[in-house]
């Protein structure tokens, strides 16, 4: 195994678990909320979609602090840790304060009106969520950090304690409380691992360092950086949401029973696509920190490390990079076909599903295999764009397959849910190769600035 893949294993594996614990805990909240009646799940369930939602504002903070960390580390300065926490607490409070005082109209708008049963319910469970997306919004912040300075290890036991309290609190507080216990639970395991993870924070050598030396540039700049840097990843993310909420759309028009599957197969795959995005997340890392290593090398950190270019060896490293996340995310999507193929009857019965839901459901997930396998090979290597710069791209690029997937959908849907993973498979097509022609042209256009700039090198064997 190389270098760059016990790298990339290393850190993706810690991410995986920390999404599956959340995954766990999401999926175990909404059984012990069940007990209380369908109204109790719809008011959750809403509450849910909004906090996706906010997930993509914070990882404008969270996975712009990952990525400008990671650089520092590489490029050995320990000033440039700055700006998350500043632009965490500035998409506080219009989250936290705005969301609390509107809640009331905004379970309305989910709902559908204010005669909803429902509606209640979700206006209580806002009431303390909402507030509570502070202590969601730190942590995302402190992860950030985290991993940007090489550990994924701990935000992974963040999220066992976290989610583990959540789980020991839910029936306590949902007992006492009702639906707003829930949102209780959530908040107070956030809060304990937010504390947990300051005090383990205070040791990190990367940011012990960034304390004891001047700021290389003001808080304003730095999350101005911060955000520059985060936004395409909080857009990304954000398109392929509502891309997701499209697509269900389309499926609700086939039946009944076909949206039930579609709800059911999709949790399945998220299992899978989850460790995709573990890849991505560890090849992001991975490949700021190369990048930051050669900007510290050659011209240091003053200047915007998104427009460096680096020398030909730092090029050829990270061309590696990819070519090792692409492998795993390749192996991980051809995986996940076989398991699915092979168990998608299984998978169905676990959920509950009666027979005809359980049907359409396994030929769902039977179907998806090229899907994921295409899947899992763009979002792995798009960790690698995001980590030297090029997040701008790949938005526009997610964006692109969203605009192609929805009218194929449409176009296909006559086929049924076969129709619809069709669909998927020819849109996540055309976004590989929109990745593929922007791999080669950026790393072809980074080096020729190399060359002129100076920069080169005696370069490495390709």
């Amino acid at each position: 195994m190389s270098a760059h893949r016990r790298t990339l294993v290393r850190l993706a594996r810690p991410v995986y678990l920390e999404l599956l614990a959340g995954v766990a805990a999401g999926v175990i909240n909404v059984i012990w909320v069940a007990r209380l009646g369908g109204e109790a799940v719809a008011a959750v369930a809403v509450a849910t979609n909004v906090e996706n939602l906010l997930l993509g504002v914070v990882l404008v903070a969270g996975s712009g602090t990952t990525v400008l960390v990671a650089r520092a580390r590489g490029a050995d300065d320990p000033a440039a840790v700055r700006g998350g926490a500043a632009l965490g607490a500035l998409l506080v409070p219009p989250v936290a304060v705005g969301g609390y005082l509107l809640r009331e109209p905004l379970a309305a708008l989910l709902l559908g009106g204010r005669d909803h049963p429902a509606h209640e319910l979700a206006t209580a469970y806002f009431a303390v969520s909402l507030p509570g997306t502070a202590v969601f919004f730190a942590v995302t912040v402190l992860d950030g950090i985290l991993k940007g300075a090489g550990d994924t290890r701990t935000p992974m036991r963040l999220a066992f304690l976290a989610n583990g309290l959540i789980l020991v609190l839910d029936p306590l507080l949902i007992q006492a409380y009702g639906v707003r216990g829930a949102a209780l639970a959530t908040v107070t395991g956030r809060a304990v691992a937010l504390a947990a993870g300051l005090l383990v924070l205070r040791r990190e050598p990367l940011v012990r360092a960034a304390r004891a030396v001047r700021p290389a540039e003001r808080t304003a700049a730095a999350l101005r950086r911060t955000a520059a840097t985060g936004l395409p990843m909080g857009v990304d993310f954000a398109v392929r949401m509502a891309g997701a909420l499209a697509l269900v759309s389309v499926v609700a028009r086939l039946g009944v029973a076909e949206i039930a599957a579609h709800g059911i197969a999709t949790k399945a795959m998220y299992v899978a696509t989850m460790s995709f995005y573990a890849v991505r997340q560890a090849a992001a890392m991975h490949s700021a920190h190369l990048l930051g290593s050669a900007a510290g090398a050659e011209r240091g950190p003053s200047r915007p490390l998104g427009h460096l270019a680096g020398t030909d060896a730092s090029l050829d490293e990270r061309r590696a990079v990819g070519r090792q996340a692409l492998l795993l995310g390749g192996v991980l999507g051809a995986g996940a076909a076989v398991l699915l193929l092979l168990g998608a009857g299984p998978v169905m019965r676990i959920f509950g599903a009666g027979p005809e839901v359980a049907g359409a459901g396994a030929l769902f997930l039977r179907c998806l295999g090229p899907h994921l396998l295409l899947t899992g090979g763009f979002i792995a290597l798009a960790g690698v764009f995001e980590g030297a710069g090029g997040s701008p791209y790949l938005a526009r690029i997610t964006l692109a397959g969203v605009l192609v997937q929805l009218p194929l959908a449409h176009a296909l849907s006559g086929f049924g849910l076969p129709g619809i993973c069709l669909a998927m498979a020819l849109a996540t097509a055309a976004q590989c190769a929109g990745l593929g022609l922007l791999y080669r042209r950026t790393l072809g256009a980074a080096r020729g600035r190399a060359r002129s700039s100076g920069w080169s090198s005696r370069r490495r064997p390709a």
